[in-house]
């Protein structure tokens, strides 16, 4: 795997961070939407799945 795959990867995995923050924050300031940690999971579970397809091809 080479270095430009490796960085692009951690960037997506900053993104990723930063969206997951992001909802989690939004819902959190509106908690009639749903449970923080419910919509920060599901974030997270969908990016790690994003980034398990890159790494793995």
């Amino acid at each position: 795997m080479s270095v430009l795959v490796l960085l692009v990867i951690l960037l997506l995995g900053l993104v990723g961070l930063m969206l997951v923050g992001a909802l989690a924050y939004a819902v959190h300031r509106r908690p009639t939407l749903s449970q923080p940690l419910t919509v920060a999971l599901a974030g997270a579970a969908v990016f790690t799945a994003v980034i398990t397809v890159i790494v793995s091809s």
